[in-house]
């Protein structure tokens, strides 16, 4: 477990540097918002984009790992919805604690430290995990919000997440990757070396700015925070595992690489949607921040527990 902590330390010791530098004021939320900005639509993305279009779509769809996968976070998603709901909480907000609850941060976070760690075969097991987070549950919130405010589903409802989708620069990426790939082809050695090259800053810099983001985060709301990083760092991994080592057992590795990927802290996409929606944005910024904090621990002693 040392081993595999000291790994994990240097991501973590990017993200402390970003927190450092965001709570020093030297790198300011304007700078952040724009480093973010960088990683997001250009960076991630062309990683991503890389990594689809040197991949089969079948390494990716497996169905039964994603069946598997998919039943343990809605799992962990309805009891999030249960428990907000038995403290008379409405449906947008306890839609916005069960996202918290079981979605995390794949994007910035696993795909380029789970790669690293677990070997270039990670990436599709990761890329799956991030394909139905985004996809099921990040249409699923904007549904259940939506939905709740104006008393009905509606065509508009439907509209919105769908642009959604369209609008992601992640889904865009790996649909583009993956339709290069399918025409089986090798991407031309310039594209694939320019792709290389700005796909080598994701890491570094989307670890900074999750930790300068995190210097504006609030630690307000702590009993709840607690609980949402609990069901998070704890009991999403734990269900993930359970169906995928026990219930619907699939192949070993990819087992193990989807129940790291569970292991994540709290997605700050979720404080995005929080605040964009104006629900509970300062509970879902204290999450973030205590699951950050507590993951280099968790995630530690998760991927210690992996077999192989």
């Amino acid at each position: 477990m040392l081993a595999i902590f000291l790994e994990t330390l240097p991501f973590f010791a990017l993200i402390g540097l970003g927190y450092g530098a965001g709570r020093t004021r030297f790198f300011g939320p304007e700078a952040t918002a724009h480093l973010t900005k960088f990683v997001f639509y250009f960076a991630l993305s062309a990683m991503l984009f890389r990594f689809a279009a040197n991949l089969s779509l079948a390494e990716v769809l497996n169905w039964h790992l994603v069946g598997a996968y998919l039943w343990a976070t809605a799992l962990v998603y309805a009891l999030a919805m249960l428990v907000a709901f038995l403290r008379g909480l409405d449906t947008p907000t306890a839609a916005v604690e069960a996202q918290c609850a079981a979605i995390g941060n794949t994007g910035f976070l696993g795909v380029p430290m789970l790669t690293l760690l677990l070997g270039p075969a990670a990436i599709g097991p990761v890329m799956m995990a991030l394909a139905v987070d985004l996809i099921v549950f990040s249409s699923l919130i904007v549904i259940l919000i939506t939905g709740a405010r104006d008393g009905r589903m509606s065509l508009r409802v439907l509209g919105t997440v769908g642009m959604g989708l369209l609008r992601n620069p992640m889904i865009v990426a790996i649909s583009l990757g993956f339709a290069w790939s399918a025409l089986g082809h090798p991407l031309p050695e310039p594209a694939d070396a320019f792709l290389a090259l700005l796909g080598a800053a994701a890491t570094p810099g989307a670890l900074f700015a999750i930790g300068a983001s995190l210097a504006t985060k609030s630690a307000e709301r702590v009993s709840v925070a607690a609980w949402l990083s609990f069901a998070k760092l704890v009991l999403h991994p734990a269900a993930v595992a359970l169906a995928v080592f026990v219930l619907f057992p699939v192949e070993p590795y990819q087992a193990g690489v989807v129940t790291a990927a569970a292991a994540l802290p709290v997605a700050g996409n979720v404080y995005m949607l929080a605040q964009h929606y104006g629900v509970a944005p300062q509970r879902v910024s204290a999450a973030i921040l205590f699951s950050t904090a507590a993951s280099i621990l968790t995630v530690t002693f998760v991927i210690a527990q992996l077999p192989g």
